[in-house]
């Protein structure tokens, strides 16, 4: 459809032209992103050029991109086209950004870093350049960008907020994007009505027949592509021109009109075309010379004049494109094999200088295996891994299987292919490939990798202790053959499998067994993930002896892996497990990786949740929850809920407890995922106890030490016990919880975790006989509790609780004051208000709490606070959290006036005092 003026209605599309001009219209308020989607034909590229005149016409600045199906192996190609004109903007970035764009786009030799820097960089750049004026980000055909590009797109839509970019994206119906994946607006394109139809159709051929005129709006169906060009395909002026058969699909039909509309032109016009359809590069260079060497004759640009003129295709001075994407497809489909591998040698001999788009073209140009370019393709599959998009590497892979000569070479190809495709998380492709491999008699290593490729893409989650078992096995066989690496891997996924379901003591013994008999250092930080997941328990005492040698002696050389903060909290010594976390976060966050973040904010928060340390644990888990949704990662994301359930348990918040547990729940109960609904009990069951229903608490958390219940965990049940005693000695279960505790100090004798036996040293005190209770609660009150201020400020309420009940009143308000103001700087609000309660019945009135800073702030903005206290940037604080420094400025914008300051250097006060009493009252 022709370009209009801006304002001009399109046929039949008032409504959506004029959603989105509201849309953009909205720039100068807020940011967003919204995708256009349709079949093949239905308008989409009209409406987006549309806006874009209406958007340059009131100053905004407009940047394109377009996905083009035969680029889709070309990394960050799109992303490449939509950041060109501001590459004299890249210099301005941070250098580790700026050198992240550099390696993505191969201006460098580095190794690309991980994709979320490159898309953090993009989307700073972007913002840079709307500062001077709005930006309207146009994608068309979307659903052919390459992989990488398309990933940042899908970054960069989720944080246009507070930016002046408004990103409109088209995306063809039957088509996947990761773009689907962000929750973005959607506006879906219906074929048009009769009466848009007719005036389409008339406007554009106005002398048909009248019975021509009915034929084709029948066949046209209200597609506005098909009722501009099936005119065009015959001679339909006296209806005598042939047109498709009805019955075939619409896009099958427009194809065949495109073909033949090319049967008048020149066969070297057809040849010209092909090429420019195979090619990988609108150049139009390329184009002319690889059409001379087909046809031995000279072409130039005027040889494509009469296909400019039936309207297949646009010529500009540098470039040739397609006036749509069907055509292309149409004249690739008309083609044959032997003409399409001609064209695919020819652009393999004009593309000398190009050698990695010249190896793509060699490979598709050769109808039978070809040893020396697979090779090659297999070390382009490396380098384009490096360059960070698994999926060309993927592709590149797959062609190298197609050209191998050895069947040994062909499954070691796809065994790679598949384990890149397992990095993406593509189950489809993982699947598709193991089968194939599997078909090529693997080797004994080749099917050790198999298993565990396949285990990346297993939940883990059924109580199925011989696969746990039988992953040992692997493990103790790899290692046998002297990899040791792959046999770490296996093992790795045999613990996460204990973890995840409920596992047999035998098939977690073998697991430990097999583990302790690699030849790997002590310390080596992938032992002790095995060991802390697959026997918490029975391996609890070397696990925390060998994690505190780690913790004092950091930089000793030795190979330490990730996961040593969610190794800790399975021992319960979870200020240990803070420690690793805090330790480990700064690296992830400059290598932008993002999956590996999550992770380790969730185990952050789960241990900071339960030292009641909210300051840490509150933005953790919102962290947490938002990188395990953006980066799919279900199962994380719904631990990061259950664990902001238990925190909103800590503060009182009963209605965000229950939204944010039963959203886990969800996700956990249909898979069993055992971790989760175990903390999703100790959430209901704090929760309760902080209202004070002692026998609600009681029946959900003793839930989490019932085997034939899913919220059993063999580890997190060991964290629950000091709340499982209150709730017990509070409404007289203590003979309901003896068998519990009489397992608990079993598991105790083996291991020292410091969880563990502080909650047994409390509950020994409140379900003792009061009579005899004193020296209990002096050997829980004389423990060493100086990094677990929650727990010796529990015992103390209850101590003081025990005293006010024995009648010495006076001697509970120390104990008793002591535990409130504990509670009122945790900001831990249920406890807080039980230790007043306790207070007044003896005899001594507390002033009222203080208002907080987490009263009043979001855990995004209460996290930015926080930085910003500290001294960051505006610029430090967005590096550090994947947001532009708009964003940050934004949340800053809203965070002062929430504690009644008005500068930066007043945070750090406001964070430690209460805020303004108003700021409470909504």
């Amino acid at each position: 459809m022709p370009a209009n003026p801006p304002g001009r209605s399109l046929f039949g599309r008032e409504s959506e032209q004029r959603r989105l001009r509201e849309f953009v219209d909205g720039v100068h308020t807020s940011g967003g992103a919204l995708l256009v989607r349709g079949e093949a034909g239905i308008g989409k590229s009209a409406l987006l050029l549309d806006t874009a005149e209406i958007a340059a016409a009131r100053g905004m600045r407009v940047l394109r991109t377009a996905g083009v199906e035969s680029e889709t192996h070309m990394p960050f190609a799109g992303l490449h086209q939509v950041l060109l004109p501001l590459r004299a903007e890249i210099g301005k970035l941070p250098a580790p950004q700026r050198d992240a764009l550099g390696a993505a786009f191969g201006l460098t030799d580095a190794r690309v870093p991980d994709p979320f820097l490159i898309a953090l960089a993009a989307l700073n750049l972007l913002g840079e350049a709307a500062v001077r004026s709005p930006v309207l980000f146009l994608v068309e055909d979307a659903h052919w960008l390459d992989r990488a590009s398309a990933d940042v797109l899908a970054f960069v839509a989720r944080r246009l907020d507070s930016e002046p970019i408004v990103l409109l994206a088209a995306i063809r119906d039957g088509f996947q994007s990761p773009l689907d994946r962000v929750g973005l607006q959607e506006l879906l394109l219906d074929r048009l009505d009769d009466t848009a139809a007719t005036a389409l159709l008339d406007a554009h051929s106005p002398a048909l027949a009248p019975t021509v005129r009915a034929r084709l709006l029948r066949e046209a169906a209200g597609n506005p592509l098909a009722l501009v060009e099936l005119p065009i395909a015959s001679d339909t002026r006296d209806g005598k021109g042939p047109l498709p058969p009805g019955w075939l699909p619409l896009t099958t039909r427009l194809e065949q009109a495109f073909t033949a509309r090319m049967s008048g032109l020149s066969p070297t016009l057809r040849t010209l075309l092909l090429v420019a359809a195979l090619n990988d590069s609108t150049a139009l260079s390329e184009t002319l010379d690889a059409t001379a060497l087909i046809t031995a004759v000279a072409v130039t640009a005027d040889d494509l004049a009469p296909a400019v003129s039936v309207r297949l295709i646009d010529v500009h001075e540098a470039g040739v494109s397609f006036r749509h994407p069907l055509m292309r497809s149409a004249i690739y489909q008309g083609a044959s094999i032997s003409q399409r591998h001609a064209v695919h040698a020819a652009l393999a001999d004009v593309l000398i200088g190009r050698p990695d788009r010249r190896l793509w073209h060699r490979a598709a140009s050769t109808p039978r295996p070809d040893e020396s370019i697979a090779a090659e393709l297999e070390t382009a599959a490396k380098g384009v891994r490096r360059r960070g998009d698994l999926l060309s590497a993927v592709a590149a892979l797959e062609h190298a299987v197609r050209l191998s000569e050895n069947p040994a070479h062909r499954c070691e190809r796809l065994v790679r292919a598949a384990e890149y495709a397992a990095e993406m998380g593509r189950r489809d492709i993982v699947v598709r490939l193991l089968g194939e491999g599997e078909r090529l008699r693997p080797s004994a290593r080749q099917r050790a990798r198999i298993v565990w490729i396949r285990e990346n893409f297993e939940d883990g989650i059924r109580d199925d202790s011989e696969a746990a078992h039988s992953l040992a096995d692997l493990a103790e066989s790899m290692a046998a053959q002297g990899d040791v690496d792959l046999a770490l891997k296996l093992l790795s996924s045999a613990a996460l499998r204990c973890f995840w379901a409920h596992a047999d003591e035998e098939s977690r013994q073998r697991v430990v067994t097999v583990a302790e008999g690699l030849p790997v250092d002590d310390m080596d930080g992938r032992l002790l993930t095995v060991l802390a997941f697959a026997a918490p328990i029975e391996r609890g005492k070397v696990v925390i002896e060998r994690l505190r040698h780690l913790a004092a002696h950091p930089a000793d050389g030795r190979p330490v892996a990730g996961l040593l903060g969610s190794s800790a909290l399975m021992v319960g010594a979870f200020d240990l497990s803070e420690k690793f976390c805090a330790a480990s976060l700064p690296a992830l966050r400059a290598q932008g990786r993002l999956s590996l973040l999550a992770r380790d904010l969730g185990a952050q928060a789960w241990s900071a949740a339960r030292l009641a340390d909210l300051s840490v644990a509150i933005p953790a888990a919102e962290e947490a929850a938002r990188l395990a949704h953006e980066t799919s990662q279900p199962l994380m994301h719904a631990i990061a809920q259950a664990s902001g359930a238990v925190l909103a348990a800590l503060r009182g918040e009963q209605d965000r407890v229950e939204s944010l547990a039963a959203a886990a729940e969800q996700v956990a109960l249909p898979i069993g995922a055992r971790p989760v609904l175990a903390t999703v009990q100790l959430a209901r069951g704090l929760a309760a106890l902080g209202e004070g229903r002692y026998a609600d608490a009681f029946d959900q958390l003793r839930r989490m030490h019932d085997p034939a219940d899913p919220a059993f965990h063999l580890a997190l049940r060991c964290f629950s016990i000091a709340e499982l005693a209150d709730a017990a000695a509070h409404s007289g279960q203590n003979h309901a919880v003896a068998g519990i505790l009489r397992e608990m100090e079993t598991v105790a004798l083996t291991t020292p975790s410091p969880s563990l036996h502080a909650d047994l040293r409390h509950a020994r005190a409140v379900l003792a006989d009061e009579a005899v209770a004193g020296p209990f609660f002096d050997a829980a009150l004389g423990a060493d509790l100086r990094r677990w201020p929650f727990v010796r400020a529990r015992v103390q309420l209850a101590y003081g609780e025990w005293l006010r009940r024995r009648r010495r009143t006076a001697e509970s308000r120390a104990p008793l004051r002591m535990a409130r103001e504990t509670f009122d700087a945790l900001g831990v609000i249920p406890w807080s208000e039980r230790a007043r309660q306790e207070l007044r019945a003896s005899g001594e009135s507390s002033h009222s709490r203080s208002s907080e800073a987490r009263d009043v702030l979001t855990p995004q903005e209460l996290q930015i606070a926080q930085m910003a206290a500290d001294g960051l940037t505006n610029r430090e604080i967005g590096e550090k959290l994947y947001l532009s420094h708009r964003t940050v400025s934004s949340h800053l914008y809203r965070i002062f006036p929430k504690l009644g300051v008005t500068s930066r250097s007043a945070l750090s006060t406001a964070l430690r005092v209460s805020a303004p009493p108003h700021r409470l009252l909504g």
